[in-house]
């Protein structure tokens, strides 16, 4: 059977774990799934090869053009969360079914995931925090510890260069974290165990997938974890 790709999931916290060698290992803690497939994408019909998987059950504000969506698809209940992963292999589509539903199973302790996610959100913020300007002296007296100061030479360039690093809305922003390991998969409470962190806040949603970029030495090592 074709590899699956990956899992929607929830960020429920950090913790750590002893590894077999005794040490602790830091661990990010992933509700992963289960996830209903809602829908294929086919290369000779949308242009690529993807899952459409959706996740957690929606109870409320069900939608007509919604309830169509997941009736059409032969699915009981619509859901809260629905997003595409996408497939390495063109073959790999025809070993799904609409309907089917895909848990931790899939991932193994030792393999490398990649998770996807949004930062935490700060709002707005100064460019000391924003961007790490040095700011003032933070003397008694200096009236200029956290001001931005010049931004525009007054005769060449005489303005402010476009994309010029100021304050504004900080985090909320896609990031996407490279080759953590599984450390352990807790199937019974649809879990898994990251090792290290990953982005968002407690309770943020996230996508953990196969990895994409191994180095051959990454490889050798997660094939001998396993």
């Amino acid at each position: 059977m074709a590899m699956k790709e990956g899992l929607i999931g929830r960020k429920k916290g950090m913790t750590q774990v002893f590894g077999e060698d005794g040490n602790l290992i830091p661990v990010t803690v992933v509700q992963a799934g289960p996830c209903t497939v809602v829908g294929l994408r086919t290369k000779p019909t949308h242009g690529y090869d993807a899952l459409q998987l959706g996740f957690e059950p929606r109870k409320k504000n069900v939608t007509k053009a919604m309830a169509g969506l997941y009736k059409k698809a032969g699915v009981a209940e619509p859901m809260r969360v629905m997003r595409e992963i996408r497939l390495q292999k063109t073959e790999a589509v025809s070993a799904y079914q609409v309907g089917q539903t895909l848990t931790v199973d899939l991932f193994s302790p030792g393999e490398l995931v990649d998770v996807v996610a949004d930062t935490k959100g700060k709002g707005f913020q100064g460019g000391v925090k924003r961007h790490g300007w040095s700011g003032g002296d933070a003397t008694h007296g200096s009236m200029f510890h956290r001001a931005p100061g010049s931004i525009g030479a007054s005769s060449d360039p005489s303005r402010v260069w476009p994309g010029h690093h100021l304050p504004g809305r900080m985090g909320g922003d896609r990031r996407t974290v490279l080759n953590l390991a599984v450390v352990r998969v807790i199937p019974e409470q649809n879990l898994l165990l990251l090792r290290g962190a990953v982005p968002g806040a407690t309770g943020a949603l996230v996508v953990v997938r196969k990895s994409v970029k191994q180095t051959k030495a990454q490889r050798q090592k997660a094939k001998e974890a396993r």
